[in-house]
């Protein structure tokens, strides 16, 4: 009983416990994660698929190899996943200019079109969850738990 109310005193001075705070955060991203992907067009893009039209949405053309070191994923892997992507037409594969033997993956129009019907879906989504079920108080509560967030990317 002692030794309880010891470590609750010791919990109030040093403040909630940090290992029990990033368990909580993990489970709720994750689980907010597979909300957003739950509410995506169902494209039939996997996540891998995904994560490759967001990396080369955000940085522009790369080889597979590139693409491979950067996702720390094997050569094979990105290839079948591109090529798939090649065949959907959301990527194409276009002449290196500095090495005509290199091919470097670009994301197509319809590539663009797909990462924004699911970045739009997910926003919607968030966003009405935001407002039907947040007061005004707990909408600035949340955006001030934000900024303790973007800290933890720092």
């Amino acid at each position: 009983m002692e030794e309880d109310a010891a470590a609750m005193g010791m919990e109030a001075a040093t403040g909630p416990d940090a290992a029990a705070i990033a368990d909580e955060l993990q489970f709720l991203v994750g689980a907010l994660v597979r909300q957003q992907r739950a509410v995506s067009p169902a494209r039939e893009v996997t996540l891998s698929q995904v994560s490759i039209l967001k990396r080369l949405d955000r940085e522009g053309p790369h080889t597979v190899a590139d693409l491979s070191r950067l996702d720390k994923i094997t050569h094979q892997s990105v290839t079948v996943s591109a090529a798939g992507l090649v065949d959907r037409g959301l990527l194409q594969r276009i002449p290196d200019p500095h090495d005509r033997r290199r091919k470097l993956l670009h994301i197509t129009h319809e590539g663009k079109r797909l990462l924004t019907e699911r970045r739009d879906a997910g926003h919607e989504n968030l966003t009405d969850a935001i407002a039907g079920r947040l007061s005004g108080a707990e909408r600035t509560e949340l955006r001030s738990a934000l900024t303790l967030l973007r800290r933890l990317l720092d």
